[in-house]
């Protein structure tokens, strides 16, 4: 049985029993999840802390590397993500004829998108040129990106098959394979930052060599896994093969592109922000990439209750049963909320030994410790809204989320952040903490008008279309 195929509670339990029901099942959704979304975050961890401690400048130029093909990558990865409701419904629907020609058509998008990425990332030099960038940063960015591109088709086909994985509920396909690429990444890295077995010392530029060789060996792994496993024996790619259809790939647009584009709002925020304090100085680039790369990793798991729930939703949306679908939707914001709150308070606490695992230097220490003080407050916000648009996903409602998160980052969280950060319109230009402050207001906005969407959202039809 998928995990995803569990028992629908029956009307005549109690609230109380059919929630602790549901909450199981993404337990066992969103444990896997989990694991792969941290395997696949530690390979940026992994990548910023070695990097910084061969040079600030090193960190500063892969910081910045990332804050250009992380935007791109999480919008194609947020449009791809259609195929998970997508498919997680045809599964609550028993209809399996479904689910191929869904999985190729996804496999399709990602292939252009590669083509779109590769073309992009590797011809950042007038943008580098607009920064003002320090030459060697911005020759190490550059270096970098050239190097991760190499991997970028490994990736994005990895994303596509995820679709058909966790639609079908088998989340610890992907945790495997995501844990293998963290495995092989981190003496890769270390090879090539360092220059090892008789290799030149590349500093943040071995960082897109590693990734690339990890991402293409855990891909590889993935199609060899798929094409001989029992589990996968009527869902085959080759055998299952279908052509381009462009019913079906509009379809999914229909439904990804706003998350692509909802994520790529929020995650483009970010580079802003990024590229808005490189004239600051590599020292407070580096801390504010430090800062970012620890909430990041703490959001893995609400995020990943998040997808589990978009699983779950879609499913049984597809069952037929839209009274269970709102329960458990409903009844996520609980486990938000206290997660939220455990992390706030963990980031209080721990923030100096944090700042001294990443890196050495005093000054990155010192611009880390400050920063995440405003994460505590961030992450709140930010665990709210993810598991409100999360729930939304399941039912396929994407647009008005977006046009909500469009508002909240790019009309209240930016502009506020910029005013704090550079002008004493408000209060004393703050530096790089006024950013953050106006990201927690923008996502406060979100998390408000989502809750209010989804506790007021009702599907027009019950189906897995």
């Amino acid at each position: 049985m998928d995990e995803t195929h569990q028992p629908l509670p029956e009307v005549r339990k109690s609230l109380v029993s059919r929630t602790l029901t549901e909450w199981k099942t993404l337990a066992i959704l969103g444990g896997p999840i989990l694991i792969a979304q941290i395997a696949q975050m530690a390979n940026g961890v992994i990548d910023t802390v070695m990097a910084g401690h061969a040079s600030a400048e090193d960190l500063a130029g892969v910081g910045i590397g990332s804050s250009l093909w992380m935007p791109l990558f999480l919008f194609f990865m947020g449009m791809l993500g259609a195929l998970q409701p997508i498919i997680s419904g045809y599964n609550g629907a028993r209809t399996p004829e479904k689910i191929m020609p869904a999985t190729w058509q996804g496999l399709y998008i990602a292939a252009v998108g590669a083509m779109i990425m590769i073309l992009l990332l590797t011809n950042v030099h007038p943008v580098l040129e607009g920064l003002k960038l320090e030459a060697n940063t911005a020759r190490i960015t550059q270096g970098y990106l050239n190097a991760f591109a190499w991997g970028i088709p490994a990736l994005l086909l990895m994303t596509a098959l995820r679709g058909l994985t966790d639609g079908l509920g088998h989340t610890r396909v992907i945790m495997a394979f995501s844990v293998l690429s963290t495995l092989i990444n981190l003496p890769m890295n270390y090879i090539f930052i360092y220059g090892k077995l008789g290799l030149p010392a590349m500093g943040g530029i071995g960082c897109g060599w590693a990734t690339s060789i990890s991402n293409g060996v855990a891909a590889l792994a993935l199609l060899t896994y798929l094409s001989r496993s029992q589990l996968y024996k009527k869902f085959h790619l080759i055998a299952d093969w279908a052509k381009p259809s462009s019913a079906l790939i509009r379809h999914i647009l229909s439904i990804g592109i706003p998350i692509g584009v909802t994520i790529f709002v929020e995650a483009s925020v970010f580079s802003v922000i990024a590229l808005f304090l490189a004239p600051l100085g590599p020292v407070v680039v580096a801390g504010h990439q430090i800062a970012l790369n620890v909430v990041s990793l703490l959001f893995m798991l609400p995020l990943s209750i998040g997808m589990a729930l978009t699983l779950r939703v879609s499913f049984l949306i597809g069952a037929g049963a839209p009274d269970t679908a709102r329960l458990i939707s409903r009844s996520s914001l609980i486990l938000a909320s206290a997660t939220a709150l455990v992390f706030a308070t963990l980031l209080f606490v721990f923030s100096q030994g944090i700042a001294a695992l990443y890196t050495s230097d005093t000054s990155v220490q010192a611009v880390t410790i400050r920063l995440l003080m405003f994460a505590a407050f961030f992450q709140v916000a930010d665990v709210i809204q993810v598991t409100c648009i999360s729930a939304l996903r399941g039912y396929k409602d994407t647009f008005i989320p977006l046009l909500i998160m469009l508002f909240s980052f790019w009309g209240v969280g930016l502009p506020l952040g910029y005013v704090l950060t550079f002008t004493d319109i408000i209060a004393r230009a703050m530096g790089a903490a006024g950013f953050w402050i106006g990201l927690t207001g923008g996502l406060a906005s979100a998390s408000v008008l989502l809750g209010w969407r989804l506790f007021r959202y009702r599907p027009r039809t019950i189906v897995a279309s």
